[in-house]
């Protein structure tokens, strides 16, 4: 009869709650190409933490939520029965209400505030403040929803 062989089973590491907040580099994205950020041998420039936390809020805030397959239901915003809303007081309220709620599933959101909103024909316009939790200093972000 053979041995039998016997294998020391590693600990489980937990995840830490600190590793879930903190700010990681990333790849430079180009909100108005929609694209990566190349330099001119055409490699992808690196973004600080900071740079792809922003960017993150960015494209949240751009994202229709369960609108792929692939993000989670709390990943993006809810703004395609907001924008056919005739009143512009309920549909900004709906619009502060979405966009909190998409910045807020990220553990490095402090606060989500001071919405200014601008309609222009139909288009709605959203001008808002985001603070993460590792700077002093709030950054803006202006969406457009058609």
């Amino acid at each position: 009869m053979a041995d039998l062989v016997t294998v020391d089973v590693p600990d489980f590491i937990e995840e830490s709650s600190e590793y879930d907040t903190r700010y990681k580099r990333s790849m430079r994205w180009d909100v108005e190409l929609g694209d990566f950020v190349r330099d001119g041998a055409n490699r992808v420039q690196e973004a600080t933490g900071y740079e792809a936390y922003i960017i993150w809020c960015y494209k949240m805030a751009q994202t229709e939520r369960y609108s792929c397959a692939a993000y989670p239901d709390d990943i993006g915003t809810e703004f395609e029965e907001i924008i056919g809303e005739d009143d512009h007081e309920i549909a900004e309220t709906e619009a502060e209400r979405t966009l909190t709620d998409a910045l807020m599933v990220n553990p490095r959101t402090e606060f989500v505030s001071d919405f200014e909103f601008t309609w222009v024909n139909d288009d709605l316009y959203v001008r808002f403040n985001v603070k993460g939790i590792e700077w002093e200093q709030v950054f803006q972000l202006t969406v457009v929803r058609r």
